[in-house]
């Protein structure tokens, strides 16, 4: 009875592979991967949820289709063959992004195309999907997806509301020219939250505050 709920669907140890990421697994604070793209599309909330949705379907998909072809994929060619399944993923989410929201595919430019790089789109290929299952990997690939989603909309909020006032472009703290809401009492904007070397300040930030509550990620 309990190896029939240990291979469940849903048994712990594959809810574990979707939630170990937000926390002490995450791709982002704690392996460390796709700071890149974290520290160029967090300027507005809406680029960043848009990245992270992509970033999602690529991984989780992608994940799947690799353990698909686990059994088949010769090892001296698996990067390529990775590779090409990345590059097909990206290029679906690319056009789906161009026909449904241009105006944020043309903000987001070429970091959607540089998904097929992200370290953990190849990381989770290498070092999960290939040994496992569909479902797990589907379910490990989800959960990376969301983890760096996590912080990716973490750090965006900050610095779209503390560098422009706003959220997913609405104004929260008023109208700077009109000098309502929060403005009025003489706060500025502050330029510094839009440029890139904050983004880095913000994920440092997040990463001490991670490690400060959560005491198992000192030793790592």
């Amino acid at each position: 009875m309990s190896d029939n709920k240990n291979e469940g669907l849903f048994s712990k140890k594959n809810v574990q592979l979707v939630t170990n990421p937000f926390n002490d697994d995450n791709p982002i604070t704690v392996q460390v991967l796709g700071i890149c793209s974290a520290l160029a599309v967090t300027v507005q909330m809406k680029n960043a949820f848009v990245m992270a949705l992509s970033v999602t379907a690529v991984v989780a998909f992608g994940n799947v289709i690799i353990s698909l072809l686990r059994n088949v994929i010769p090892s001296r060619i698996r990067i390529i063959v990775q590779l090409v399944v990345a590059a097909a993923l990206v290029i679906l989410v690319d056009q789906i992004l161009k026909a449904y929201a241009f105006d944020v595919s043309k903000q987001l430019s070429v970091f959607v195309g540089l998904i097929i790089t992200n370290c953990i789109l190849m990381g989770r290929f290498e070092a999960f999907a290939l040994g496992n299952k569909p479902w797990p990997a589907f379910l490990d690939g989800l959960g990376n997806g969301l983890g760096y989603g996590i912080i990716l909309m973490v750090v965006a909020f900050c610095r779209e509301l503390l560098g422009s006032g706003k959220i997913f472009g609405f104004e929260i703290l008023g109208n700077p020219l009109e000098k309502t809401g929060l403005y009025a009492t003489g706060y500025v904007n502050n330029g510094f939250m839009l440029l890139a070397p904050m983004a880095l300040v913000m994920v440092g930030l997040v990463i001490w505050v991670q490690r400060s509550i959560n005491k198992k990620l000192i030793e790592k």
